[in-house]
């Protein structure tokens, strides 16, 4: 009896409480899943030192609690994209040493995502460099959205929630259009282009592929020469993961006009509009450029052909399941995993 009873005195109910913060890179994304979720953004706070040296501190306990560190990777005028990693990390380590149940690093735009492989000899993996690093600073979860290659999945040693766009990008397609023509920029993302003319084929969707050539030892040059696919009097969407110089886009968009395409469209998940791609977007045959704001977009930037869709409400959701541990892949009906 007196054993029931001490038993009965000590039994406490374990409560899970959510908390989401952010460095500073994308500040209003998070706020937008912050909304979302009905919840209220975290506070931390971030202090740099006149040598560039970043200090972070939570302003709340996070004794306990399932944290979610959301940064995309991205450089602005303050500061780089190295600096953007290293602040997501120095959170995720203040998140450990300050007793966090779980921290999931969230980052939808990843970086270094293209330095998947070596492609030539005495070159580094820095994809799977910047994964061990989110280990180490104690992640135990990831999440990002249209990974550059999909085997980024296995550089984090623990589990990856690989979201995709996609949804939002038809949905898009759906409200403004009718019988596009996908095309694939390269080879590379037929597959993903395919799945996408797929879903719209009740709409009258097609798909066709250009032919892309990088030449060797050259970085941001592509020469787009072929097209494969019939695209002559149609609207042609190109798709891509990312647009960053856009030097690959605007070549496949002069090659499908000279096919006959009566109209281009881009459709992207990542605007890093690096370098020229802002006056060579603008330049360019490509009437309509649709991305969604896993980046920021500064205002010189804001061309008036550019849209921008918000991929909040996905992460949200999958924040969500994430938290309550049921299923983020059925978010997609499986289709994020590849």
């Amino acid at each position: 009896m007196t054993e029931t009873r001490a038993a009965t005195e000590i039994e406490k109910v374990t409560t899970k409480r959510l908390a989401l913060y952010t460095g500073r890179t994308h500040p209003h994304l998070a706020a937008e899943v912050a909304a979302n979720l009905g919840m209220k953004l975290g506070e931390v706070n971030i202090v740099q030192f006149a040598n560039g040296e970043i200090k972070t501190r939570f302003a709340e306990s996070v004794r306990g609690c399932d944290v979610f560190v959301l940064q995309s990777h991205y450089g602005t005028a303050e500061h780089s994209v190295n600096d953007s990693i290293m602040e997501q990390l120095v959170m995720i380590d203040a998140a450990y040493r300050a007793s966090a149940k779980r921290i999931t690093a969230v980052c939808p735009y990843y970086g270094y995502a293209r330095q998947d492989r070596k492609s030539w000899g005495r070159e580094p993996i820095t994809a799977r460099l910047v994964a061990d690093m989110f280990k180490v600073a104690g992640a135990k979860r990831m999440i990002s959205i249209d990974l550059h290659a999909g085997q980024i999945q296995g550089f984090f040693e623990g589990p990856v929630d690989h979201l995709t766009a996609m949804p939002l990008l038809e949905e898009y397609l759906r409200r403004e259009c009718s019988a596009p023509v996908i095309v694939s920029p390269d080879a590379g993302r037929i597959k993903v282009a395919e799945r996408l003319a797929q879903h719209l084929g009740d709409a009258g969707a097609d798909l066709a592929f250009c032919y892309k050539r990088r030449p060797k030892g050259t970085t941001n040059v592509a020469q787009v020469t072929e097209v494969i696919g019939d695209v002559a009097g149609r609207l042609c969407v190109l798709t891509d993961d990312m647009i960053d110089t856009g030097g690959t886009i605007v070549s496949a968009a002069d090659l499908l006009v000279q096919r006959g395409a009566s109209e281009v469209w881009a459709m992207a998940t990542h605007g890093v509009l690096s370098g020229g791609a802002v006056d060579r977007l603008k330049n360019s045959k490509i009437e309509r450029i649709v991305l969604t704001n896993t980046l920021p977009l500064p205002p010189e930037k804001q061309l008036q052909k550019i849209e921008v869709l918000s991929i909040a409400p996905l992460i949200a959701e999958a924040l969500d399941a994430v938290f309550e541990d049921s299923s983020v892949s059925e978010i997609f009906n499986g289709e994020n995993l590849a």
